[in-house]
């Protein structure tokens, strides 16, 4: 997708503030962070929301998780607590089309989110 934000960050366009990287994903702090700990966690294939996901994704989809998990011990939040949120499509909040996971953390989080 050559007009994806976060493809062009995938592809070395535009250089995020990486947190975590691997074969697979891509993390990196977010621009307008929610919480002391924001990041958003990509795969580096571009799919457009989580609707998009195929059966041959299914691991790329852990992939994400796991890589949530690697964020929150990297920012030293896992044994506190973090939140994980994915976005599916514009009435749900997701602005960028390209599937991402949000890690938060560093303050109490409150219940409903919103």
């Amino acid at each position: 997708m050559t007009d994806c934000l976060f493809c062009k960050m995938v592809a070395g366009e535009i250089q995020p503030d990486v947190v975590y990287e691997n074969e697979q994903v891509l993390a990196f702090r977010d621009l307008n962070p929610q919480a002391p700990t924001h990041v958003l966690v990509i795969p580096k294939k571009h799919i457009a929301t989580l609707n998009d996901l195929q059966g041959e994704d299914t691991a790329l989809a852990g992939a994400l998780f796991h890589a949530a998990k690697e964020v929150a011990r990297i920012d030293n939040i896992a044994e506190r607590g973090y939140r994980t949120v994915v976005n599916c499509n514009a009435e749900a909040g997701q602005t960028v089309f390209h599937l991402h996971l949000h890690v938060l953390g560093g303050r109490p989080m409150g219940w409903p989110p919103g």
